[in-house]
């Protein structure tokens, strides 16, 4: 066997574990929800499934998804980038606390979201007289609130990387503010442009609780219409067309996305620039920034005052009612012992995610040494990757069909939930983790393998080090994400013992003003949960790395 062949080979034994794990976890049960869709009665009729594609109905939800999806991703870089540049490439009193606000929405639960803008613009809420309560503007936007803050976070990290030695060169010769920003720095910045832009419309066109909260039935995306096509009307024909369609584009994105990154940056230095201070120049991006800062504050503002009101007074009577099972046993189980079992669920998700995040980032950030070794890490990269590319609705229902037998039958394990949580946060913790190990010199590992040094003790050595706070930020992450996580939830979660995000939604689906109020002050409390988990992680100062 050639050294190429068995790096190779070594390579794969490695990864075995991790592949095996998303092959039973991930690839079974999205594969088995298909395929209930491909074989109605025991017949393969795949002409049936791509008969759905031509119902008038499909046709309706396609088109909502694209365009508010396209639309959404336009509003969120128009309103990202200036904040990207005020918050990565200006100094002034306050920075950390203003990027960590707005970068805040990045994990909020989707739910939550939901909520907020409906307390702000319903019909007793402060923007009520607008009228837009249930209509598109109000999905859309939710949906540029949710994804700004991608747009800042992936974007800002690339700007502060950025050489400014040839804007300030261009600005010599008489280039203008605006000259340098079109002709140096966003073709400077195009790949991660184009990743945040990938991402943010993968964000939109697969947000469930947003569209699932702010629209109802009126409208509905390609997610929500899963949800319904399984949850409510069982026609996993329809779910399975649907399903395949959004793992087409949806992968199609995530090449797009990896093609860009690897287009070399040559304006990208290694040291961070150093902030300037502001000046007169940086008004059209504070203005951008002070609307996108009013965007997030109001429907969180109009949510704790909601949470504080209850039968026209200021009152804690909401936060009081967390303890009791809502007007006429509206839940089975109080929101404290949700929110117990979201804590516990979120930490069993997280050192899931994180162990094998971790893994995986090691394997495909690992120096090749012929074109083949590298092309098989590419690969292994995007694979792991691919449960972005999956409706979260899809994963949980094909946990529910798949492992329900022996030697899988897991439907009644606690451990459900937080596997399914876990995949949905993998991919955030991988590219936390993969920009900081890829950037270790591999010649200190062989450093240390020349002075004896094993294997794991040369990484302990090497990598422990660079990777120990972005582990923590990866696992801060993992931990607000599975927090909030309601899509695949919303199917596997037990009745008696509910998750936060599914006695909200359970409590705004249930007449009562009492109910109702409970559910503003439970979101209050989720929300303050993944915003202190968020700040913790921001204080780090470690950027999520391209999608």
């Amino acid at each position: 066997m050639s050294p190429a062949v068995s790096r190779i080979a070594r390579l794969l034994g490695v990864a075995a574990i991790p592949l095996a794990i998303l092959g039973v976890f991930f690839a079974l049960p999205v594969v088995g929800m298909v395929s209930r869709g491909f074989w109605a009665d025991g017949t393969f009729d795949p002409g049936a499934v791509l008969g759905v594609l031509g119902r008038p109905r499909v046709h309706r939800v396609l088109w909502f998804t694209l365009w508010s999806a396209s639309l959404g991703t336009l509003l969120s870089l128009a309103l990202g980038l200036p904040a990207a540049h005020v918050l990565y490439r200006r100094r002034f009193p306050g920075v950390s606390v203003l990027r960590a606000a707005l970068l805040a929405p990045f994990v909020l639960p989707t739910v939550v979201v939901g909520v907020a803008f409906r307390q702000l613009v319903g019909e007793s809420g402060p923007l009520g007289f607008l009228g837009i309560d249930g209509s598109p503007i109000a999905i859309i936007a939710g949906l540029v609130f949710f994804n700004a803050s991608v747009v800042i976070r992936i974007v800002g990290g690339a700007w502060e990387s950025l050489d400014p030695r040839a804007g300030e060169a261009a600005a010599a010769l008489g280039a203008g503010p605006w000259q340098v920003l079109r002709t140096v720095t966003l073709p400077a910045l195009r790949p991660s442009l184009v990743s945040a832009a990938s991402v943010v419309f993968l964000f939109c066109a697969t947000a469930f609780g947003v569209v699932l909260t702010l629209g109802g039935l009126a409208y509905s995306s390609v997610e929500t219409e899963i949800y319904l096509l399984t949850a409510n009307l069982l026609d996993l024909q329809a779910a399975a067309a649907l399903s395949v369609l959004q793992l087409v584009v949806v992968t199609g994105l995530l090449l797009a996305a990896a093609r860009a990154r690897r287009t070399p940056d040559p304006a990208l230095s290694r040291i961070l620039a150093r902030p300037r201070r502001l000046s007169s120049g940086d008004l059209p991006a504070l203005g951008g920034t002070a609307l996108l800062g009013l965007l997030v504050a109001g429907p969180i503002l109009a949510l704790v005052a909601g949470s504080l009101r209850h039968d026209d007074a200021w009152t804690l009577a909401n936060y009081r009612a967390l303890a009791t099972t809502g007007e006429q046993q509206a839940l089975i189980a109080p929101v404290t012992d949700a929110l117990v079992t979201s804590l516990r669920t979120a930490f069993d998700a997280t050192w899931m995610s994180l162990l094998l995040g971790l893994t995986v980032a090691v394997v495909v950030t690992r120096r090749s040494r012929s074109v083949s070794e590298r092309r098989v890490r590419s690969v292994l990269d995007g694979v792991f990757m691919l449960p972005l590319g999956v409706s979260a609705v899809t994963l949980g229902f094909g946990f529910l069909i798949t492992l329900d037998r022996p030697p899988l039958d897991l439907r009644d394990s606690p451990l459900l939930v937080p596997i399914a949580q876990a995949l949905v946060a993998l991919p955030l913790v991988v590219r936390t983790l993969v920009p900081v190990l890829a950037g270790v010199d591999d010649r200190l590992r062989q450093a240390a393998a020349t002075l004896g040094a094993a294997p794991w003790r040369a990484s302990l050595t090497v990598d422990l080090p660079v990777v120990a706070r972005p582990l923590l930020a990866a696992a801060g992450f993992a931990f607000a994400v599975s927090l909030g996580e309601f899509g695949a939830t919303s199917f596997l979660a037990r009745d008696e013992h509910p998750t936060l995000p599914v006695v909200i939604f359970g409590l705004i689906g249930h007449p009562g003003p009492m109910n109702y109020g409970m559910a503003l002050a439970a979101s209050v409390v989720l929300a303050s949960t993944t915003a202190a988990v968020m700040l913790a992680v921001e204080r780090l100062h470690v950027p999520v790395g391209s999608f």
